[in-house]
């Protein structure tokens, strides 16, 4: 079944009908859901929505966009909600630097925390790299981000970072982005990269695919995402739904935490 990665299941857009849609999910195919943390007030939401539904798992973090707001007490709490039964990760943290707040150095001090923070507890990262490919590489090096492995969420550099992330063991994760026309620097990077460090994600409520882009996205367009990849690997759907899943439970490591 489809597996999707990246979710913020948690957001307003869905308050009046998320129940019912998370309900949905399994009887259309989508196997599994992490729902991923931006503050410390969206990685306590994640830890409630984990805990209600089965198929659904979470990650804690502070989206680089949010870090001007966190302090040593959010940090702590932050600790705390990651040792959770079914928080499976520590994100999304990173560096954003398409906007000018926060401070970039406020950034990448929270950055390196979290990044400690995953390597303290043996839990993998989902990175979130805006406009700052060289600086998140750097950092990640420089931290040993390689210990605790992870997934670059919503992929957007070319083939040069992307030998360097792999090179790192991570994960690339692939979402709506890929059905966009002007999508070409994605399609070779994903040409380029092996399926086999290749996993799926939404971002929902952002970036839905084509033909529901600009409008609100769930884990049901993810099979728009699949006809793409499977096109571009010269796989059938049903392979890429395999391997991808496959994939994703390598890089949150459930096989392990479910024994």
């Amino acid at each position: 079944m489809i597996f999707d990665t990246h979710a913020h299941y948690d957001d307003d857009a869905f308050d009046d009908d998320r129940d019912e849609l998370l309900k949905s999910l399994r009887t259309e195919g989508i196997g599994n859901v992490v729902n991923i943390g931006s503050d410390v007030e969206s990685s306590e939401a994640t830890v409630h929505l984990a805990e209600k539904y089965p198929f659904v798992y979470g990650a804690v973090g502070v989206h680089p966009s949010s870090t001007g707001q966190l302090d040593e007490e959010g940090y702590m709490r932050l600790e705390e909600l990651a040792k959770a039964p079914k928080i499976v990760a520590i994100g999304e943290i990173g560096l954003d630097y398409y906007w000018d707040e926060p401070e970039r150095d406020k950034q990448q001090y929270w950055f390196r925390r979290q990044l400690g923070l995953a390597r303290q507890l043996g839990l993998p990262v989902v990175i979130h790299s805006r406009d700052a490919a060289r600086d998140t590489w750097e950092i990640m090096k420089d931290e040993n981000a390689e210990q605790a492995g992870g997934v670059i969420h919503c992929f957007s550099y070319g083939k040069e970072m992307a030998r360097e992330y792999l090179s790192m063991g991570f994960y690339l994760g692939i979402g709506g982005v890929l059905t966009f026309k002007n999508a070409k620097k994605l399609v070779e990077t994903v040409s380029y990269a092996p399926l086999e460090r290749l996993v799926l994600e939404t971002d929902c409520p952002y970036l839905a695919p084509v033909p529901y882009r600009g409008k609100r996205n769930s884990s049901l367009y993810l099979p728009y995402v699949v006809e793409v990849l499977a096109h571009i690997k010269g796989k059938t759907c049903e392979e890429i739904v395999e391997i991808t899943e496959q994939n994703a439970r390598a890089l949150y490591r459930l096989d392990e935490k479910e024994k």
